[in-house]
């Protein structure tokens, strides 16, 4: 079996990123979710966010052409997909004062455990720190929770996702520090 490689999401994986995310929570969610969950964050929490590739801040791992795993980072406002649009969402966050967002990450249920995600995780925080950024925050997701805390990241508050069906999931704010002497998980 080929090696996953990761690179720089381009516009033309922007499908090939969507059938990922939402096979991703098929695959994972139930684990963590009830069936209205799954088929709610399936229908709410996979579309890709083509700004993330237009800044180049969103990596896809690559298995001879098929994207096994994504996720990014990004130095807008935008704090998770599904939450609704709002005008700041575009909005560049200031790096001196204002963590950066690390966002979208799934993996292919064949390819979890496998290091994918922080490998993704590694990119983002080196990319965030040379922009200037202190720190990361992120929305997790309950599966994403076990892989975020292991790489570091602290819990700071349980919250729900209100999703624009009426629906939620359970969720957890989290953030990591970006000193630049940190050393790299």
């Amino acid at each position: 079996m080929s090696q996953p490689v990761l690179r720089a999401a381009r516009p033309s994986d922007v499908t090939a990123i969507a059938a990922l995310m939402r096979q991703s929570v098929l695959d994972v969610f139930p684990r963590f979710h009830d069936e209205a969950e799954t088929a709610a964050a399936a229908r709410y929490l996979t579309e890709p966010d083509t700004v993330l590739i237009t800044d180049g801040t969103y990596f896809v791992h690559d298995v001879a052409g098929e994207v096994v795993a994504c996720g990014g980072w990004s130095k807008r406002d935008k704090l998770y997909t599904g939450s609704g649009a709002t005008p700041a969402d575009d909005r560049l966050l200031d790096p001196a004062t204002e963590p950066a967002r690390v966002r979208a990450m799934f993996v292919h249920g064949e390819w979890t455990r496998r290091g994918l995600g922080r490998e993704i995780l590694n990119k983002c925080v080196a990319a965030a720190r040379a922009e200037g950024f202190t720190s990361l925050v992120l929305m997790a997701t309950l599966p994403g929770v076990p892989l975020y805390r292991a790489f570091g990241f602290r819990e700071v508050t349980h919250t729900r996702l209100p999703l624009p069906d009426g629906s939620s999931l359970g969720g957890v704010s989290m953030e990591y520090p970006l000193q630049p002497s940190a050393a790299m998980p």
